[in-house]
């Protein structure tokens, strides 16, 4: 059997044609429309287009999107960056049109999903993935299931807040501290170089290199980063913390990571109390770019009844 599957970001809409063992038989890219020039409307439109290359080839179509939703349902609460979701019923409204069986799930739970399946979760029964995309995602893995949360938002990590005295700013919240574009701010500020001339390859390029100004910004980075994996580690106790998104696959940043959490661990004032001191173990995700893809198409077969 094959599935039409979709991984919607702010920029591009991913598809892949797979299999039910998750090979990707052929995937390409086209432009998400964005929420300044174009509607839902616009929005169905791209996503019926992708549909139409596969009409007749296909069991049914697996989306991965931003936002909070109710995956059991459909309906989106908020589509993230897309705004002209918000409100919607994503699967009624794709089903009408392609008269195929289509599920969604948020992105950021899709990375967990495909970890928990094939990936550094498989044999976890309680983990976290933690993705570092525009912003911070992932999704929690607990008894072994994709834990949810109430109103679907847990794993939505980029809402925490990390600076109590800027609440009523983006940069008080850990989205914007160590989302992907944070890593350039580190950079630029510790170089004098403008942020929009940095990405994440000539950061790393430079680093390593042995650039002491830009290993200093990766350290700033990675410390904020690792405060906020110490403190979900304290709250959930979990085996394994997987490390996801774009900038991942760069083995420095899990240096970095590590490093400063030991430090942290080590020098806390708490030991001198007890050594115990629960200090996260961390390794990076299997699946970077494809995650979404995987995870999506497993969401698909789970709800259809494949695993039982």
């Amino acid at each position: 059997m094959k599935y039409l599957v979709i991984d919607v970001g702010g920029t591009f809409i991913k598809y892949a044609l797979m299999n039910e063992n998750a090979d990707i038989l052929e995937k390409n890219k086209v432009q998400t429309p964005n929420n300044k020039n174009h509607t839902l409307e616009d929005y169905l439109g791209a996503l019926d287009s992708i549909f139409r290359r596969y009409d007749g080839l296909v069991e049914g179509i697996a989306i991965s999107a931003p936002g909070v939703l109710d995956s059991d349902t459909g309906y989106c609460y908020s589509g993230g960056a897309l705004s002209y979701v918000s409100g919607q019923n994503m699967v009624e409204l794709l089903e009408l049109r392609c008269k195929v069986p289509v599920t969604i799930e948020n992105d950021g739970k899709c990375a967990a999903l495909a970890e928990m399946w094939k990936g550094s979760q498989k044999h976890v029964k309680n983990g976290i993935v933690l993705v570092l995309g525009t912003a911070v995602g992932g999704g929690l893995i607990i008894n072994g299931e994709l834990y949810k949360g109430i109103h679907f938002s847990a794993g939505e990590f980029s809402y925490v807040a990390v600076e109590d005295d800027r609440v009523d700013e983006a940069d008080g919240y850990w989205g914007h501290t160590n989302g992907a574009a944070a890593l350039a701010r580190y950079a630029s500020k510790e170089t004098g170089i403008p942020q929009e001339e940095f990405d994440g390859v000539r950061i790393f390029e430079l680093a390593d290199k042995g650039d002491e100004k830009i290993l200093k910004a990766l350290d700033n980075y990675a410390k904020r980063l690792a405060v906020q994996i110490y403190n979900l580690q304290v709250i959930l106790d979990v085996e394994l913390i997987s490390i996801g998104g774009g900038i991942s696959q760069q083995p420095l940043l899990l240096e970095f990571i590590r490093k400063n959490l030991e430090e942290l661990c080590e020098r806390h004032p708490f030991r001198q109390l007890s050594r115990f001191i629960p200090t996260p173990v961390v390794t990076n995700c299997r699946f970077f770019n494809d995650s979404n893809l995987i995870g999506a198409l497993y969401h698909f077969l789970n709800k259809k009844g494949a695993f039982k």
